[in-house]
């Protein structure tokens, strides 16, 4: 219950979307935009991560792609090959005297009513009948494949079309909250602006040591994560300059030789889920019932995490909204 009262405070705040607080609570006005932009910003970071999610599917199904047209590539060169056998040896029929008929069923597109005819033809020789099924079977396996690299064209037009609307999504609520940001008073911009900078009510300094890493690849994760402080938030970014949310864990987790998925849902499953209670530095914090944020425990009660556009990588308070669940990869 106490978790979720700060996380509720911590959305209404006006200082920070990350669930900071500022120190002044500004004027009614000031803090009903300030929610009001807090909210546009929390759901940009959920556009993200579905952009961040369509985005892997992209790059997987390209590799995948790739694969189904080399392979079809390569089974063209077949049926090609055992195409001209078939003709050189229907040539020397000729030459010989006259295509058999057989050959020259050999030759037409259909070879499946070649072999429903073949019975039929006492003059058919085991060669040409060996020749003609690796010919059937070349063609139905190029047939196959390239129904599958088509298959796999279409999804990943698809999903371009998705990451392009989840990139359009981001942009207009990133765009909406920078417009908010001008109906603010100038002192209720330079209070968010300050505690932005200074990382809400957690500020930025390093925290002590406290527990320690539950291993020295948490230990490692978190010490590339803390390295980052300081770099800003930019959406779809994995480092090593900028980053988002997941983008920060994935690529701190990266340096210490593990991969994490890319995003803040997938990586909630990343690992064995501990309560909140029993966290230790390098474990994920992930919040919201969606998944939509991820920052990694660093001690005594704070995370360090990529909070929105216009505040950097910092500390934060880990009960700076609600938590959704604790992994330990």
């Amino acid at each position: 219950m106490l978790t979720a009262v700060a996380g509720a405070a911590a959305a209404l705040s006006p200082a920070a979307p990350a669930g900071a607080r500022p120190a002044d609570p500004g004027t009614a006005e000031d803090r009903a935009v300030g929610a009001r932009i807090d909210k546009l910003y929390e759901q940009a970071e959920a556009a993200t991560e579905r952009y961040n999610a369509a985005s892997e599917r992209s790059r997987e199904l390209e590799h995948q792609v790739e694969y189904a047209q080399e392979s079809a590539a390569r089974k063209q060169e077949r049926v090609n090959r055992l195409r001209s056998a078939l003709a050189s040896f229907a040539g020397a029929q000729y030459r010989s005297g006259g295509i058999d008929p057989s050959i020259a069923l050999m030759l037409t597109e259909d070879p499946d009513g070649y072999l429903d005819k073949a019975a039929t033809l006492d003059r058919i020789g085991s060669r040409q009948h060996e020749k003609l099924l690796r010919f059937k079977s070349a063609q139905r396996s190029l047939k196959q494949q390239s129904a599958e690299a088509g298959t796999k064209l279409g999804l990943l037009e698809r999903e371009r079309a998705e990451r392009k609307r989840q990139k359009q999504a981001v942009l207009k609520k990133l765009d909406a909250a920078r417009k908010l940001m001008h109906v603010l008073s100038a002192a209720e911009r330079a209070e968010r602006e300050r505690a932005s900078r200074a990382g809400g009510r957690g500020g930025s300094a390093v925290p002590g040591s406290g527990a320690k890493a539950s291993s020295q690849r948490a230990e490692a994760a978190l010490a590339a994560a803390r390295s980052a402080v300081g770099k800003p938030y930019v959406w779809g970014a994995a480092g090593p300059g900028s980053f988002d949310c997941s983008g920060l864990t994935q690529w701190a987790y990266g340096k210490a030789g593990v991969s994490l998925p890319r995003t803040s849902q997938a990586q909630r499953s990343a690992g064995r889920q501990v309560p909140m209670s029993q966290a230790r530095p390098g474990d994920l914090v992930v919040y919201r019932d969606d998944a939509s944020h991820v920052g990694m425990y660093a001690g005594n009660g704070q995370v360090v995490h990529a909070p929105h556009p216009g505040a950097p990588v910092r500390y934060d308070p880990v009960d700076m909204m609600p938590v959704s669940s604790v992994t330990r990869p």
